[in-house]
């Protein structure tokens, strides 16, 4: 049976904005990264300016965003599962070292003059396949190096750091293709994963040692699939996210194109409007933690929604290259707010056995949304305008916006999602090891007729959490007998199985099974039987030996 709640809970104080940068660990790989993103933004414009020059069509153009995203879409699955199975360290070194080697091989393709635009795309391609891998892993590594009260923090520093290279990486990006082509900014953006490289190198987490056998790719991936659809705010946050990805990527893809179409610039007006962009990301990343504490999650999300809609309807139809600047600061700060709040959200909502998996799918849905949002906003730019794109993916941006009136982002700051540590494995009289199964488990209650309405809606919640854990085939039975009987009933396919099963209780969990044992009125604990099922078959009956008899001793 499932052990009694603790009852602590942590009370989490709005820290400041800067207060994670306090843990020197943290510090570390986020100014590392803050540096490797630097290269990733140079690259970036490299890549979307030399389509420009070799492919000068809306479609192409937008696909060098798409091709970057579509791989995370694919792979981030695998790379969530790897990473909560693995040591995640490794795992970014892995990533990283892999990028590296992709931006190395792209510039000597351009400096060669090697490059087509399909090459292109799978080089784009191939650098998505690194973020991939790298972002689940260094996201849920954030919960390990502050603590959960500054998690919020560290969440939108991350992005602030990404944005402070989005300020400065764009401008200079657009000054290195200007003055020495694209294969120039892939070199440096293949430099600048070195120093990310060195400080993981130099990382040495704690150890983490597991008690039960790692699970398989499949399974590990099938855990975090199924933990997500149990977890109803992490399935709000899916559908928020995806729909505001769809419309802010018009924004993002065309914007090439509103500087060398709309404004009749070159690299560096690209690079200033991207600049532009980052600048506002790192104002709200400043003004992050106070709208906290004066918003609920929801609101910052509507919000957000209905200033970047505002400002890329400005964006559309100006020409002034000074007003379509001050639209992307606000586009900016909405981007960066409505994500951290989202990624805070999700890691909020899972437990650190799963998180990895959990931001792994959020970031399918936001990269999903940017990927299918950059190739739709291409081709109706393409049959249309680029001012008629940027208009259509605000008004699809203020519906996303609405979507809160019917799936409200939750508050989740109150939730103490530690797992129990108090269930022990139980002794069997039956011998079993970990591939022994099915198991089946039957909880006994005794529950009085005034409290039938009290455990059925706790009997919903408790259906919800086994099955998002592992059980199978949950079912609730009730005694004709004696109607104050009530049998809870799940399987899982082994003891291990089942052992990790239980091992995933979380304190906010447990403040269920508190909830159903207090309605118990029997004198003693609720019945647990845990039995492994068999398929009836006859036995023969064993032949009887037959004597052997040596030729040789015949008489």
């Amino acid at each position: 049976m499932t052990p009694d709640e603790s009852g602590s809970v942590h009370n989490e104080q709005a820290p400041s904005a800067l207060s994670p940068l306090r843990y020197p660990v943290f510090r570390g790989v986020w100014a590392a990264s803050t540096v490797s993103n630097l290269g990733v933004l140079i690259q970036s414009v490299g890549a979307s300016w030399l389509m420009i020059a070799i492919a000068p069509s809306a479609d192409m153009v937008a696909l060098v965003l798409a091709s970057v995203y579509l791989p995370i879409t694919l792979f981030s699955l695998v790379a969530g599962a790897v990473a909560d199975n693995l040591d995640r360290r490794k795992v970014m070194l892995a990533a990283q070292g892999f990028m590296l080697i992709v931006s190395a091989t792209l510039a000597g393709f351009a400096w060669s003059g090697w490059i087509t635009p399909w090459l292109l795309l799978i080089f784009t391609f191939l650098m998505g396949c690194g973020s991939a891998f790298n972002g689940p892993a260094w996201q849920a590594s954030v919960g390990d190096m502050v603590p959960r009260a500054e998690l919020p923090g560290a969440v939108a520093l991350n992005s602030m750091g990404f944005n402070i290279a989005r300020s400065a990486g764009p401008a200079i990006g657009g000054a290195i293709v200007a003055a020495a082509g694209a294969a120039a900014a892939f070199a440096v953006s293949a430099v600048s994963n070195i120093g990310l490289i060195v400080v993981l190198l130099r990382w040495r987490p704690p150890a983490n040692p597991q008690t039960l056998p790692r699970e398989t790719l499949g399974i590990a991936m099938g855990a975090g699939v199924r933990f997500v659809a149990g977890s109803p705010a992490i399935r709000t946050v899916l559908v928020r996210s995806a729909v505001f990805c769809i419309a802010a990527s018009g924004l993002m893809a065309l914007m090439p194109l509103l500087a060398k179409d709309r404004l009749g610039g070159g690299p560096l007006t690209y690079g200033l409007l991207l600049g532009a962009f980052g600048v506002g990301a790192v104002a709200g990343a400043v003004g992050n933690a106070k709208l906290r504490q004066r918003m609920s999650t929801g609101a910052i999300v509507g919000w957000t929604s209905v200033a970047f809609a505002l400002a890329g309807s400005i964006a559309a139809v100006s020409t002034q290259l000074l007003v379509t600047m001050a639209a992307l600061l606000v586009a900016g700060a909405g981007w960066l707010l409505a994500l951290a709040t989202f990624n805070v959200a999700v890691q909020m909502s899972a437990p650190r056995w799963v998180v990895a998996r959990a931001l792994s799918i959020y970031q399918m849905a936001a990269f999903g949304g940017l990927a299918s949002g950059s190739w739709l906003w291409g081709e109706v730019a393409a049959d249309t305008s680029v001012t008629l794109a940027l208009l259509a993916a605000s008004v699809v941006m203020l519906g996303g916006a609405a979507l809160g009136r019917w799936w409200p982002v939750a508050q989740t700051k109150e939730l103490n999602l530690d797992l129990l540590h108090l269930w022990k494995e139980p002794s069997t009289a039956v011998p079993v090891d970990g591939r022994t199964g099915p198991v089946v488990i039957t909880i006994e209650y005794a529950i009085r007729e005034t409290d039938l309405g009290e455990f059925m809606g706790a009997m919903v919640e408790r259906r919800r959490v086994r099955r998002r854990d592992g059980a199978r085939n949950w079912t609730l039975l009730r005694d004709l007998a004696d109607p104050e009987v009530w049998i809870e009933r799940y399987e899982t396919p082994t003891w291990l199985d089942y052992v990790r099963h239980n091992s995933r209780m979380t304190h906010h969990d447990a403040a269920i099974s508190e909830r159903i044992r207090t309605l118990h009125c029997g004198r003693d604990a609720p019945v647990v039987r845990r039995m492994i099922e068999r398929q009836c078959a006859p036995i023969a009956p064993r032949p009887a030996r037959e004597r052997l008899i040596d030729p040789t001793r015949l008489p």
